[in-house]
């Protein structure tokens, strides 16, 4: 029994051998044909045809990943450290949306959250070098977190000071009935999408528009930014390219060893 419990442990969750792998192509196909089903049945004409079909599908797959999830977690020695983990989680909203279905409407189409089960497809295509990328990525949001926290504040606290502005200007009769509504528009101007649900028709509140549109402009850098610049001290300086350029003729992007220019040819300084 400690053997059987133990070759499933493998074949679930390791990728090395034949069958663990064959396991980990068959559950990807499976949620790969979940999400279509999914998404094909939000489709009135195809729900209409072939909804019967789809729900019987869509119970099929939830009955198979409820006996995967149950086998994970019975399978694992860390069974806490599993149902508590990124994927674990996903794991469990991969099934619950279709119980939920039985007392809410349309909640099963949530299950399109079992698209995220296929990041799992970067360990058994043999992704992992990626994997370092996407930690380096992390790594350098998590360093930007204080700088990006203060920032957010003070754009809320634009926000929040434009807003009342343009409810004590515009005033209930241009649609803005409440500082939380100016706030709305504040929002939708300053990242620039300009539903145009609500708009300024005093020249005063078309002026105060207009900066905040102008804002926007420069607050959207901000935050890359931040992160680019804690991804430049980061990054490795092996992996930074060093080039150099002709004092003479002023080409650029000449090699650090090179010599002389490959334009004029003129003799290059020494970067030591």
């Amino acid at each position: 029994m400690e053997l059987t419990k133990k070759r499933l442990a493998q074949i679930v969750f390791d990728h090395n051998d034949k069958a663990s792998r064959t396991f980990d192509l068959v559950l990807l196909a499976l949620i790969f044909g979940s999400v279509l089903v999914a998404v094909l049945d939000s489709v009135g004409e195809l729900h209409d045809v072939y909804g019967d079909t789809f729900y019987i599908l869509e119970l099929l797959f939830t009955f198979l990943f409820t006996i995967e999830y149950i086998l994970r977690i019975w399978l694992t020695s860390k069974t806490f450290r599993y149902v508590t983990s990124f994927f674990g989680i996903v794991d469990l909203l991969a099934i619950l949306p279709v119980y939920l279905s039985f007392f809410v409407v349309n909640i099963q189409l949530l299950t399109v959250v079992r698209a995220l089960r296929l990041l799992r497809v970067i360990r058994i295509l043999k992704l992992g070098r990626y994997l370092s990328e996407a930690d380096f990525i992390k790594e350098s949001l998590k360093a930007s977190m204080a700088k990006i926290q203060i920032f957010l504040f003070t754009v809320l606290t634009v926000v929040l000071i434009m807003g009342t502005l343009m409810y004590l200007v515009e005033g209930p009769a241009a649609g803005f009935t409440s500082i939380p509504r100016g706030m709305y528009w504040a929002i939708v101007t300053l990242t620039t999408v300009g539903f145009g649900d609500i708009t300024p028709e005093t020249p005063l509140g078309q002026f105060i528009a207009s900066l905040i549109m102008l804002l926007g402009y420069a607050i959207i850098a901000v935050p890359t930014g931040i992160v680019s610049s804690e991804m430049a001290k980061r990054r490795k300086p092996e992996e930074i390219i060093h080039t150099k350029a002709c004092h003479s003729c002023g080409e650029e992007g000449l090699g650090i060893h090179d010599l002389y220019c490959r334009h004029c040819g003129a003799e290059l300084d020494k970067i030591r």
